[in-house]
């Protein structure tokens, strides 16, 4: 199906998230847009830094000061605009609409309340009723869909292995059938084998519920299996989005390129690279294109010129002047 034909369920305009600092002011996300369909997966990659976290946690009001959300909007399906929400109304948004997986499940638990206390107290908070004797259905029944025993509920935080704490964190995050699932990087701290387990459990869940995912990663191979489409990230702009195919067969921007010439191969032998370069300052940004000091591609006018949005067919776009004529190239820095 081609996005056109696709549901929004949410359409990020220009988001701008800022951390003011003694030095200036750093552009933690830049001018972003993204329209994220209905019962999707999509996958946000980038190195550490890139802005990725930063996205979601301004989707769910949970940037700290010295950070802002400096501008931007984020409409949801119904017309509503998830950045202007305040006071109640961004409580009563959280696991409704919008639920967060957090990358680090040991630090998301409290260690001293048991998981089935934590669970319930998470659904009282957001406004819904019951008896305990309810609520501790609910926890039951949210443990079995994400395959942990009813015995769990009664355990601490300290007595899960890693696995078993982000199966917790994600019956948290869907106990009440929100239509968006953030996930920061869920399987980052778990052995391969776990990983896999917990991404198998997460697809379920979000076909179950119809829900999308926005799945923030570093891992490309990780988002190959898991994402339908998929978006790269760099100093804090979105630089390339597309279909997962399309993106690991044919990949439009350098900095693509390099990110997946580093995933390993059975089918080929090589030595590795890295990406040349140390990733950019976000309070002394480079003129013109934001990769051009690292890009082995990079022409004299990168350092000069910023670049515009250049389509690629339905499936998504590109920034970068490569693709782009000279006399229409973006405006300049």
């Amino acid at each position: 199906m081609s996005d056109s034909a696709r549901e929004v369920l949410l359409d990020i305009q220009g988001l701008e998230v800022h951390f003011e600092t003694r030095r200036g002011i750093a552009r933690a996300v830049n001018d972003v847009d993204l329209q994220l369909y209905k019962g999707e997966r999509f996958g946000l990659v980038g190195e550490s830094g890139s802005g990725k976290t930063t996205m979601i946690l301004a989707l769910l009001h949970m940037i700290k000061t010295p950070g802002l959300i400096a501008g931007g909007r984020a409409i949801f399906d119904d017309g509503t605009d998830l950045l202007s929400l305040r006071g109640d109304e961004v409580r009563k948004n959280r696991l409704r609409r919008v639920a967060m997986v957090p990358q680090g499940a040991m630090n998301s638990l409290n260690p001293v309340m048991r998981i089935g206390d934590q669970i319930s107290l998470t659904i009282r908070e957001h406004g819904e009723e019951g008896t305990k004797q309810e609520l501790a259905a609910r926890v039951t029944q949210l443990l079995d869909r994400v395959e942990l025993k009813p015995e769990v509920a009664m355990l601490y935080p300290h007595e899960l292995s890693g696995g078993m704490k982000q199966r917790a964190c994600i019956a948290q995050a869907i106990s009440l059938g929100p239509q968006l699932i953030l996930a920061d990087e869920p399987t980052s701290a778990l052995d391969v084998v776990v990983q896999r387990q917990i991404m198998q459990t997460l697809r379920e869940l979000q076909l179950q519920l119809e829900a999308t995912v926005l799945l923030v990663g570093h891992d490309m191979g990780l988002m190959a299996q898991f994402a339908e489409r998929v978006g790269i990230m760099y100093g804090g702009k979105l630089v390339e989005v597309g279909s997962v195919t399309e993106v690991f067969r044919n990949p439009q921007h350098p900095y693509t390129q390099l990110l997946i010439s580093s995933i390993p191969s059975f089918e080929r032998r090589g030595i590795f690279k890295g990406i040349p370069g140390v990733g950019l300052s976000l309070l002394d940004p480079p003129s013109g294109c934001l990769f051009h000091p690292r890009c082995p591609q990079a022409m004299e006018r990168c350092s000069r010129d910023e670049p515009g949005l250049t389509s690629l067919g339905t499936e998504g776009h590109v920034s970068c002047l490569l693709h782009e004529k000279e006399e229409t190239h973006g405006t300049s820095a």
